[in-house]
């Protein structure tokens, strides 16, 4: 059985491809595109780990998880931040206030899958997928394709 993971994540793209990549991998994702609906669906679903932008309407991925640390029900759920406008220190503050881990934007696939499961417990890894993650430009296409 593999590890649940959910997205808490406004940009479609982001989550898109978030969820692409970690479905590929084998893993069950859920999603939220709205802080409380993800706080929501924590409390109800309990994932194995919790991937956080930290740029979100209504309240930010901080706020997010101190509301998790606050719940004895999820406050052993590790999460993830994320963010698209990293600041210097930025990483450091993360992990301070309590993100097990520091991602930014755009995410390079092979060290996100790397980061992720670094807090998935042997058990719950997905086996690797068989299907390659294809090099994409900015705009989704193959570089290798020739037209």
């Amino acid at each position: 059985m593999a590890a649940r993971l959910l997205i808490i994540e406004d940009n479609p793209v982001s989550l898109q491809l978030t969820r692409h990549l970690l479905e590929d991998r084998g893993y069950a994702v859920l999603m939220a595109e709205d802080p409380t609906r993800g706080i929501a669906l924590i409390r109800q679903s309990r994932p194995d780990l919790v991937i956080c932008d930290l740029q979100l309407p209504v309240m930010n991925g901080y706020e997010v998880l101190q509301v998790l640390q606050q719940d004895p029900t999820c406050s052993g759920i590790p999460v993830l931040a994320v963010t698209a406008y990293p600041e210097p220190g930025d990483d450091s503050q993360a992990l301070a206030a309590g993100f097990r881990g520091y991602i930014r934007k755009p995410i390079q696939p092979k060290d996100f899958l790397r980061l992720v499961e670094e807090f998935i417990a042997p058990g719950l890894r997905a086996p690797q997928s068989s299907i390659p993650v294809k090099p994409r430009t900015r705009y989704g296409k193959d570089p290798r394709r020739r037209r």
